[in-house]
């Protein structure tokens, strides 16, 4: 019987020590490779094209990958093998990231190639372990566990890590390539070998979602019923550009044209992610009373007024006495944090919806889809930006796609519900 089944919070907190060091690792590495590429490539747009590369990789291996640990059938279970061999050698190569770069760009790029493919090779495995371990009634609240512990990992990065940067940049990455490996071997004694719900859990991989959905959706999208939906995933894959773009080249505009130390860019970055996990619960329960577009369309405008406002704040600073231009940048940031909570809490709950009960896992695929695109093209695209009209330029572009995404998002809403209301609309209604 699966209520005889043995299930443990105290197992989902240490499989949640993997998700907490590979959010650890890919946020430091999201904020600072782009200045360790900047040793050798000036163009923004270039190094912002090999940050999409991971993306990429995750878009076309992970299905792959999470599909394979799904029938694989050795001693030590189904999802281990993947972990033996990913966590080790993605934690040396992670280590070996900032020695690669004082010996030429090609060893950099191999390293940093090889940390990619190895990070891939064990991110479906290490997640797939929560539902191997969860009955279906329970997963929700180990998902949220999962998740805090993910959140926690990526402020240490930003607030932890990033002062380690400006003692010595290979501390930071001998430290948090530790921790992966402590967090390897505290999973590979903590998991079950046959864990009692194991089944296959690709399904439920955003990159497994992403890659069906190429392959099936777009037809679907042609047809007239669709015409709303299609205008809210342009919306949401507008604004993931405005911030996947942010989070890669953040550190680049503060060092190179606020000549900011890199750790304190990091550090003021961080400010974004501690409100939005402080303001997570309060975004979803806005979402909940007013309604999803409602509450999204607010914070769609309050982050470009935000973004378009930083621009200015060195002068600003030299108005206000005692005030320098470092707060109030991070000031600026906190709230544009809370703007992002208000949207991006209620984006996927209202993709969902589209569907009806009926059409969940269609819609999971197109928002992973149309969120993960944007983040393969960015980095790249908010970087050329930067190359061609100058470091602020950043800000205004990221401030253009959210502008547009209110109006893509405001218009689909407005057409199903008037399908709705005319009885045409054969899913469901939104709010």
């Amino acid at each position: 019987m699966m209520e005889d089944k043995p299930f443990s919070y105290g197992k989902i907190f240490a499989i949640g020590t993997g998700f907490f060091a590979l959010t650890l690792v890919w946020t430091f590495y999201n904020a600072y490779m782009p200045l360790i590429l900047g040793d050798y490539i000036e163009s923004r747009a270039i190094r912002g094209a090999i940050m999409g590369l991971d993306n990429l990789l995750a878009v076309i291996l992970i299905p792959i990958i999470g599909a394979w640990s799904d029938k694989v059938d050795t001693r030590i279970g189904n999802r281990l093998p993947f972990i033996v061999v990913g966590m080790p050698v993605a934690a040396l190569f992670f280590i070996l990231i900032p020695y690669g770069a004082t010996i030429t760009l090609w060893v950099l790029l191999i390293v940093d190639i090889v940390f990619l493919l190895a990070m891939t090779i064990y991110r479906a495995p290490v997640i797939a372990l929560m539902p191997d371990h969860t009955p279906s009634e329970k997963r929700s609240t180990a998902n949220g566990i999962i998740n805090l512990m993910g959140g926690i990992g990526a402020l240490i990065a930003l607030f932890g890590l990033s002062n380690l940067f400006g003692i010595d940049r290979g501390y930071p990455f001998i430290v948090a390539g530790l921790l992966l490996f402590l967090s390897f071997i505290f999973l590979y004694f903590a998991v079950d070998r046959k864990p009692p719900y194991v089944g296959s859990s690709t399904d439920e991989l955003e990159e497994t979602q992403a890659s069906r959905s190429f392959l099936h959706g777009f037809a679907q999208l042609k047809k007239p019923d669709f015409r709303g939906h299609l205008l809210i995933l342009i919306a949401i894959f507008l604004y993931f550009i405005g911030y996947a773009g942010l989070e890669a080249q953040f550190t680049v505009y503060a060092v190179e044209y606020l000549h900011m130390d890199a750790s304190t860019a990091g550090f003021t970055l961080g400010f974004f992610s501690l409100a939005f996990v402080i303001f997570a619960l309060p975004a979803g329960l806005l979402g909940s009373k007013l309604g999803k577009v409602p509450i999204m369309l607010i914070g769609l405008v309050l982050l470009p007024l935000i973004f378009i406002s930083i621009p200015s704040l060195p002068l600003l600073s030299s108005i206000i006495p005692g005030i320098n231009e470092v707060t109030l940048l991070q000031l600026a940031l906190f709230v544009g944090g809370i703007s992002w909570a208000l949207i991006n809490v209620q984006a996927y709950p209202l993709v969902a919806d589209l569907g009806g009960k009926n059409r969940i896992g269609f819609f999971t695929g197109l928002y992973y889809l149309f969120s993960m695109a944007s983040s393969i093209i960015a980095p790249g695209l908010l970087g050329l930006l930067m190359d061609v009209f100058s470091h602020p330029a950043l800000f205004y572009g990221a401030a253009a796609t959210f502008l547009i995404a209110f109006f893509f998002l405001k218009k689909g809403s407005q057409i199903i519900r008037k399908k709705t209301l005319s009885n045409q609309e054969p899913f469901t209604t939104i709010s």
